[in-house]
């Protein structure tokens, strides 16, 4: 029977309409109600061309392959031949999706993407061996243990970073402006605390968020109960997003809601109906009206754009840093069975004003590049009037100061944190600016007390 058989031709119509049909029963019961309504038509001279492919490379392949293979090879070149962020998952990898969502996994501690047929770092996440080996968002893996991964999967690589906890791999990085170079980095099991806050100074608290996981609206909930309950008032909250790979959807709604008491937050549109669906704050606002400032950078991707977008949208924060990465969809789970199954591609999100930033990202309000303070010494030429001898004192005491060791200690700890950090001491100064022009208003005294409303 030849290939161009009207029988066969017949026949692999059927197969791959069942097939077709299959796949959209799994990927969205809806479809099921329009089965019969509609029926997707086959361009059979392509159907045809692959069949004769997947028949040349079974036949004339230096190896002997397997169907199965072959066909699973097939799926994998159609998802990633979509966009850089759908995928064929199967056995461990299924695992790996789960054991990243809820944050606890062996390896390095690292997300990538594809870009250019080769994997590109997101982001090192926090505390984790690849952030401790100075691994940077931007950077680009060209080979691990030696093995070069042009046109490789980012899952595909991902796993290859992956091993039992005290192993070592080598990972080869291309960092513009400098040559390639090797990096041995000793795997690690990954537990990662997504939120962790400080206080800055008396006032002004930091809150980090490092990733987004199915528990982390309820961690910043609880870091931010903490700082209310261990500091009389909040002048300010620096919110930094930056090198945020993103993650659970749903989390990212939770952490902005816990900043605004109404209005949009985010909304998502598919080509399905079930993939239209909007999200918008609740009452459960913990501190609706304290001065905010965001941080990001090309590192900030996916679900830390939802949540800078959203609040730069309602005016909420300042958004401060260089340009986020711009991935602006939304992938969802379709499992074919227990061990498979699709990440694909459904819709793509938009902020409350209606803004889409898929390859787009998030511009900041104050363009801020990375870079470090210097302090510079007093000059010993300068002096003020305290230190001419015979000078008058002050009418008016002066305040107590907090000089327990605690307190200092941890002003110590947030100095050294601020000299390293030079977007962080400006977002500080940006807070202090805000509270220092707010309006004053009389107490029930008389006098005039500052404003914290």
């Amino acid at each position: 029977m030849t290939s161009n058989s009207p029988l066969l031709r017949l026949r692999i119509r059927k197969a791959f309409g069942a097939l077709t049909l299959l796949g959209l029963l799994l990927a969205n019961p809806a479809f099921a109600q329009q089965e019969e309504q509609a029926v997707l038509p086959l361009p059979i001279e392509e159907v045809r061309m692959f069949t004769e492919a997947l028949e040349r490379i079974r036949r004339a392949y230096v190896e002997e392959i397997d169907d199965r293979t072959l066909l699973e090879y097939a799926i994998k070149g159609m998802l990633s031949g979509l966009d850089p962020h759908s995928a064929y998952l199967a056995g461990t990898e299924y695992d790996v999706l789960q054991e990243t969502t809820t944050g606890e996994f062996g390896g390095l501690g690292i997300e990538v993407g594809r870009e250019n047929g080769y994997i590109k770092v997101i982001s090192p996440i926090d505390d984790t061996p690849a952030d401790r080996a100075g691994i940077q968002a931007g950077d680009f893996i060209i080979a691990i243990d030696s093995k070069p991964l042009r046109e490789l999967l980012p899952e595909e690589a991902a796993n290859m970073m992956r091993g039992e906890p005290g192993t070592e791999v080598t990972v080869t990085i291309s960092r513009e402006g400098v040559e390639p170079f090797d990096v041995t980095i000793i795997r690690e099991v990954i537990s990662i605390a997504s939120v962790r806050s400080m206080i800055l100074e008396p006032g002004y608290a930091y809150v980090r968020i490092a990733q987004f996981r199915a528990n982390t609206g309820n961690e910043l909930e609880d870091e931010l109960e903490e700082l209310y309950s261990e500091n009389e008032t909040l002048k300010g909250i620096v919110l930094d997003l930056r090198n945020n790979p993103g993650g659970v959807l749903q989390a990212s709604v939770q952490a902005v809601d816990l900043f605004i008491d109404q209005g949009d937050i985010v909304s998502t549109r598919g080509r399905l109906e079930g993939n239209d669906l909007s999200f918008s704050a609740t009452m459960n606002t913990l501190a609706p009206e304290v001065p905010m400032v965001v941080l990001i950078n090309n590192g900030s991707a996916s679900a830390s754009e939802i949540v800078a977008g959203a609040l730069q949208d309602h005016g909420r924060a300042i958004i401060m840093g260089t340009k986020s990465f711009g991935k602006g969809s939304v992938q969802t789970v379709l499992p074919l069975d227990q061990q498979r199954a699709l990440k694909l591609t459904t819709s793509r999100y938009y902020t409350p004003s209606g803004r889409s930033i898929q390859a787009q990202g998030i511009e900041p309000d104050i363009i801020v590049d990375d870079a470090f303070v210097t302090r510079r010494s007093r000059n010993v030429t300068q002096y003020s009037e305290a230190d001419l001898a015979g000078h008058l004192e002050a009418e008016s005491g002066t305040e107590e100061v907090d000089s327990s060791a605690e307190m200092s200690q941890a002003l110590i700890s947030a100095e050294e944190v601020l000299v390293t950090d030079y977007p962080l001491n400006e977002a500080l100064n940006v807070l202090k600016g805000i509270n220092a022009f707010r309006p004053a208003r009389r107490s029930a005294s008389g006098s005039f007390a500052q404003s914290n409303d």
